[in-house]
């Protein structure tokens, strides 16, 4: 095998890469032997057939085969000849490939640049602990009460907003009926927003046996466009009027919720909340810690790898241009604006991925099948009953393991370098907490929608138990 370098400018490489005729015939008569073992020729018992035959027969087919394993390998050893490290697949293109010739292509590589190494004991973070008030408590608490609301029904009840009604309706759009604009049997809690707007406030003061005509407009927006903007009007029929029934947050509600007393209930929903606590003070301080990696990160960004980004966030641009949910910042800048300013973000993601890589390479830092056996689980756990079918998609799908493991790869490479960072600690209000610092993420601009907004936690618990 011949190698010429052609080009070296940048990260990109170029190369001239030519096989000898010799080297593919060999191959291919070791191959076709290799085929004449277990092909059922007539005439010929197997491992009998005379090449010539098997290269007229099977030619066709074992060249393709030769040449692809022979460009993989010989790209294989150009790589390690010339210690490169491939930022992303090389691009091959032939040359001469015809049967009887050398085999001839161009190799065209863009490498990893070099990263110069990071003394982590040099970077100072500063870590949020937030204590749990008690009001914060006494919310979730009362929460989980209200999860757990029953209702009775009632004779004679006129509706109030928070009282469950049973029911029936049949909608119509100029007169005439429309796909799942009808039900029997609906129960209905008057105030929750579960039926489009104006609809539940209409309902209120009905009794049991009522019929009531219900006129409202779909919004504009509404998912189904046949329905969007349009005036409709329900017939309901009113079954039952059925009344909250108060939970009292006590030893019995405890229990029911799978807590040994009040006491212990408590103690669960705090510590909940201060995991939830925990988690955000661990997000504000792994993005303190990317945003300091990235201010260092100054090496050249592979130009392939750069347009792959780039253009897999301008398309979600576009998306977002065409549903209308661009973020404010980008409304009204024009194309070049925009292109300037998210190729910035594109350059930044990746070279703070490379750094990364980089880091986790070199301290030897991997993720073990045990790591990803966890992944997996706590993955399947979120689909009770599928548990098994969601492990043998995993196994199954090498992509979606790989999108498993790479969040857990940087985690630990996160987990490292905070380790021997100096890290200090503040106590802080969960107002403070919870406040984002400068009302962008991770430290760049995002191209944020409205429906991508940041939902700042509201210490929110869950107690799991018979009560459930």
């Amino acid at each position: 095998m011949q190698v010429t370098e052609t080009s070296n400018e940048g990260l990109k490489r170029e190369y001239t890469v030519v096989i000898p005729k010799e080297d593919i015939d060999g191959r291919m008569s070791e191959r076709l032997t290799e085929v004449g073992t277990t092909v059922n020729v007539p005439g010929f018992r197997p491992g009998k057939v005379p090449l010539a035959i098997l290269k007229k027969r099977f030619g066709d087919a074992v060249r393709g085969e030769i040449l692809e394993k022979t460009i993989q390998d010989s790209i294989q050893n150009t790589m390690d000849e010339k210690d490169l490290r491939p930022a992303m697949e090389p691009k091959v293109d032939l040359v001469t490939f015809e049967d009887g010739t050398d085999l001839e292509y161009k190799l065209t590589v863009e490498v990893i640049p070099d990263i110069e190494p990071i003394d982590f004991g040099t970077i100072e973070l500063e870590r949020l602990i937030a204590d749990v008030p008690d009001d914060d408590v006494q919310t979730s608490m009362e929460r989980l009460a209200e999860q757990q609301k029953t209702y009775a029904k009632e004779e004679g009840r006129a509706a109030e907003e928070g009282d469950q009604l049973l029911m029936n309706f049949l909608g119509r759009i100029d007169g005439e009926t429309f796909d799942g604009g009808a039900a029997e049997g609906m129960e209905l809690v008057l105030g929750s927003g579960q039926f489009i707007p104006g609809f539940e406030e209409q309902l209120v003061g009905t009794k049991a046996g009522d019929k009531k005509m219900v006129n409202v407009d779909f919004p504009s927006d509404y998912g189904a466009e046949n329905l969007a903007g349009k005036a409709a009007e329900f017939e309901v029929d009113v079954s039952e009027v059925r009344a909250p029934a108060k939970i009292e947050i006590d030893e019995e509600f405890a229990k029911s919720m799978g807590a040994e007393d009040l006491t212990a209930l408590q103690s669960m929903v705090r510590d909940q909340i201060g995991s939830e606590y925990t988690q955000i003070s661990r997000g504000r301080l792994k993005r303190e810690l990317l945003d300091k990696l990235s201010d260092t990160a100054d090496f050249e960004v592979p130009p392939g790898m750069l347009e792959d980004e780039f253009q897999n966030i301008w398309k979600q641009l576009e998306e977002a241009k065409e549903q209308d949910r661009l973020d404010e910042d980008d409304k009204g800048k024009s194309d070049e604006e925009l292109e300037e300013r998210y190729r910035g973000i594109a350059a930044r993601r990746i070279r703070l991925g490379l750094l990364l890589s980089e880091i986790g390479r070199v301290n030897n830092l991997t993720v073990s099948q045990d790591d990803l056996n966890r992944a997996m689980a706590e993955q399947a756990q979120r689909f009770p009953g599928q548990e098994a079918q969601v492990m043998q998609f995993y196994q199954e799908n090498p992509q979606a393991m790989q999108e498993l493991q790479a969040p857990i790869f940087e985690e630990k490479i996160v987990d490292y370098i905070l380790e021997l960072a100096k890290v200090t600690e503040r106590t802080v209000s969960i107002e403070e907490l919870l406040a984002d610092p400068d009302g962008e993420g991770a430290g760049e601009p995002k191209a944020k929608t409205k429906k991508a907004k940041k939902k700042k936690a509201k210490g929110k618990a869950k107690a799991k138990g018979k009560g459930k």
